[in-house]
Formats: C-alpha cells, structure tokens, sequence
C-alpha cells in the first residue's frame, strides 16, 4: 500500500455563517488521479484553493509528504512539491511565451525571478524551457507575447508553467475551460501523460464527463461542501445518488 503524498484532515472552511468547505478528510496516492466533481457552488475550487493555499483552513489540516503545510503559503507549498494551474489564467502578459516558462524555471531552480539575469546566452534555460513548450504544442509560438496569445493558448502555456515546476502534486482546475474542440486534446493527453509517471500524484476538478471517464482512476464527490462519495469511477458515476443529486442531469444522461 502506498503511503499517500497528500492528505487533507477534517479540512474546513467558513466564510462568515457559511460553511464551504466541510470537515473534508481524503488522501491522494502517488501514481493516481482522481477528479473532483459536484454541481456548482459544491465546494471543489475552495477545496483545491485551501490545499494550495490560496485560502486560510477554519479547522482541520493539509499534509504534504508527511509534513504539515496547513500554515504555509503559497510559495513555501510550491516548493514542497504542489503544483496548481489555476482556472483563470495567471501569466505575465508582457513577456513571451518562451519567457515565461523560462522565468518558472528559473525560479524553480535558484528560488528567485530576475528579468536581468534571463541572459539570452542562458542555453540550459532556454532549452529546458523549449522541450516543455514542445510538450503543449506551443514551440512554434515561443516568442510571441503572451497577450497577443488566444484565449486556448493561454490555457495551454498556463498548463506548460505548472509543467515547468515538476511538482510532485499536479492540481488542475478545469484545464480545458474555454478551449477549442482542437485545442483540448493536447492539454488532456499531456495529464494523461503526467498520470503514467507513477511518482505524480494529479488532482482534476471537472465538469466534462468523458474526460473525467477517459482520465480518472478515482472519484469523489463534494457537494454542499462535504464529502459525499469516494471510490472507483464506474461505480461512482453509476450510483443513483450521485447521478440525482448530485452531478445532475447531465451525467445522468451519459
């Protein structure tokens, strides 16, 4: 049995009288993916946002690698190992595409961002940084600016970044949102891709049902902010609890 690499413990968080996120207790394995799904408003995006550490824990824990990390920020998670590509994308506009995956790199390798010291001369960076723009198909666009990019691509060079840092912890919050029919399938073979290599751990909240069965080793089910199932995807998909009350129509459809 694996010793999982992340594991959040009674996690919960309340804004105000609301409770949006219930004394969650779930642990993730190395080599497993597992989607995050439920209706609107269930509590998903808080869920990865108290993990990552975008928002402050009310109660409960976040334990990366066997340490906790409830209290650490942002940065100090990433360089544990947990990687989040966010929903919106959150890239430098001005720079080129190859520039900002470089800048990641940098900063990944020397734990600090200099735009002086990004010599051109940098081949180790530049070539490293080429290799993973080669991965989202976006090498052909390298030194195009970032803001002249399409929303896909954007997207795409979002995913790319995450990719640069190597976590141990992929967390993806709908990656396909807003991509083209085309665009998609780069971005989903690359998680398929990230999920062979049975040392990553992937998190994937997701509304499309067939990427959820094509990607999914593992399911659960947030709704009203509590954790309300568990298990293999078939059977979770399948289960009239799920299909009813909380997945909607649409996956009752499927």
């Amino acid at each position: 049995m694996h010793q999982p690499i992340l594991e959040t413990d009674g996690l919960t968080v309340r804004f105000g009288g609301h409770v949006a996120v219930d004394a969650v207790s779930c642990a993730f394995n190395p080599g497993e993916l597992t989607a995050i799904v439920g209706p609107n408003g269930a509590g998903k995006t808080t869920y990865f946002n108290l993990i990552s550490g975008q928002v402050a824990a009310s109660a409960g824990t976040v334990t990366l690698r066997g340490q906790d990390i409830t209290r650490k920020s942002v940065s100090q998670r990433c360089r544990a190992g947990l990687g989040r590509a966010f929903q919106l994308t959150n890239l430098f506009p001005g720079l080129s595409v190859l520039e900002n995956v470089r800048l990641v790199i940098q900063g990944h390798k020397t734990g600090r961002v200099s735009l002086f010291s990004m010599a051109e001369g940098d081949t180790a960076l530049t070539d490293a940084a080429m290799q993973v723009l080669q991965r989202v198909r976006l090498d052909n666009l390298a030194a195009q600016q970032v803001s002249e990019l399409s929303h896909g691509n954007q997207r795409k060079l979002e995913v790319a970044m995450l990719v640069a840092l190597n976590p141990r912890v992929f967390m993806f919050d709908e990656p396909t949102a807003g991509m083209s029919v085309d665009e998609a399938p780069v971005v989903l073979d690359l998680i398929a891709e990230l999920k062979r290599d049975h040392t990553r751990t992937v998190l994937l909240v997701e509304h499309k049902i067939e990427v959820i069965r094509s990607l999914a080793d593992r399911i659960i089910v947030l709704h009203n902010g509590a954790l309300v199932a568990d298990g293999d995807p078939a059977e979770v998909i399948a289960s009239d609890v799920v299909q009813e009350a909380y997945m909607g129509k649409e996956l009752a459809d499927v």
